[in-house]
């Protein structure tokens, strides 16, 4: 393994570490990259969440941006197993695109997505996570935020 790939696989938190549409990011990131079955179980959640017509536009937007990431990313994108609780390095700044673009923050999603893809690509990742990002959002609206209780300042985060 290179020194890049080991950097974008490495451990970073744990996936209930995350909100509901970073980690959803994530679940279908990893089921998409596990092949046939993968993809067919997340087509499958988008439309029982979705409905038909909004669930095969949900998978034709994960289809979309994972595509453009493995076709035209700057190294290929590392994922943990289905089934680990790691949250890894490559994995993270995906799922905070995509959180970032569904919440309007377009420059910081373009930021990421230059991480992720050449920077010729960068908009166009941009503007998928977005869609995907919305669809997640949508999906997950009834699920609360995990709360500590403790509410630090806006910019302090330890």
């Amino acid at each position: 393994m290179s020194a890049n790939s080991s950097r974008g696989g490495a451990a970073v938190g744990r996936l209930t570490d995350l909100g509901p549409v970073e980690a959803g990011a994530v679940m279908y990131l990893r089921l998409w990259g596990d092949g046939a079955q993968g993809r067919a179980d997340a087509a499958s959640d988008f439309e029982i969440a979705l409905g038909a017509e909004c669930g095969r536009a949900a998978m034709m937007s994960l289809d979309r941006l994972c595509s453009l990431c493995a076709h035209h990313g700057r190294r290929p994108l590392i994922r943990h197993g289905l089934g680990c609780s790691c949250l890894g390095a490559d994995e993270n700044c995906f799922a905070q695109m995509i959180a970032a673009a569904s919440e309007g923050s377009r420059e910081d999603a373009m930021m990421m997505a230059s991480l992720i893809v050449r920077p010729d690509f960068a908009p166009a990742l941009a503007s998928l996570s977005e869609e995907l990002g919305l669809v997640l959002r949508r999906m997950t609206a009834s699920i609360p935020l995990p709360t500590t209780g403790h509410h630090p300042p806006a910019a302090l985060l330890h």
